[in-house]
């Protein structure tokens, strides 16, 4: 008995937790999920919006898992299908505040993320992680959403499945998004 226990209390989180909680229920799962994925589900976010509308959408995205767990299909990936909950769910947020969101290649959004004051340097590159911050949010939502979702590390089908979007168009956002971040940070580069 006690060997249960202590095997409930301190079981390590399982890739398969979003498959065991969607057909049980149990919140055992649902901590595990959380565990594995908030860091990540709440970077995405605040990459695409501010830290405050990001926490806000991502308590909401929890409580879809909730709402929705009958509807996760197993050969989805996990991470995939709650990041789009969260993109859905933000859009949603945004056309409930009124903010003007175009998806497409060449319509910034309104709503403008927090500045944040870090001084860290992207690599060996002279290339401040503000910087690089300030030419993230010049691309366009669905730019920016697609090296985000890459960095994230998803696969061009993840990108696919979260964003509800071809895989051609995926691959010309990527290539895109990659030319004008090279571009603003280039330009950055001969400032400095």
């Amino acid at each position: 008995m006690l060997l249960s226990i202590k095997s409930w209390l301190f079981e390590t989180p399982s890739k398969d937790c979003m498959a065991s909680y969607a057909k049980s229920g149990d919140n055992r799962y649902l901590e595990q999920l959380i565990a594995l994925y908030s860091n990540d589900l709440y970077h995405y976010l605040v990459t695409q919006s501010n830290t405050h509308l990001a926490y806000d959408v991502s308590q909401q995205t929890w409580l879809k898992v909730i709402e929705k767990r009958h509807l996760y299909q197993a050969q989805t990936t996990p991470k995939a299908w709650l990041f789009k909950l969260a993109r859905n769910t933000l859009i949603d947020e945004y056309r409930r505040q009124q903010h003007f969101v175009e998806l497409d290649e060449n319509t910034h959004l309104a709503a403008q993320n927090d500045k944040s004051e870090s001084g860290l340097t992207i690599g060996s590159s002279n290339i401040s992680y503000d910087t690089f911050d300030a030419a993230l949010k010049q691309l366009s939502f669905v730019q920016r959403e697609a090296i985000t979702l890459q960095q994230e590390g998803f696969s061009l089908a993840d990108i696919e499945l979260i964003t509800q979007s071809s895989l051609e168009t995926i691959k010309t956002r990527l290539r895109y998004a990659k030319q004008h971040l090279k571009r603003l940070l280039g330009a950055n580069n001969e400032q400095a």
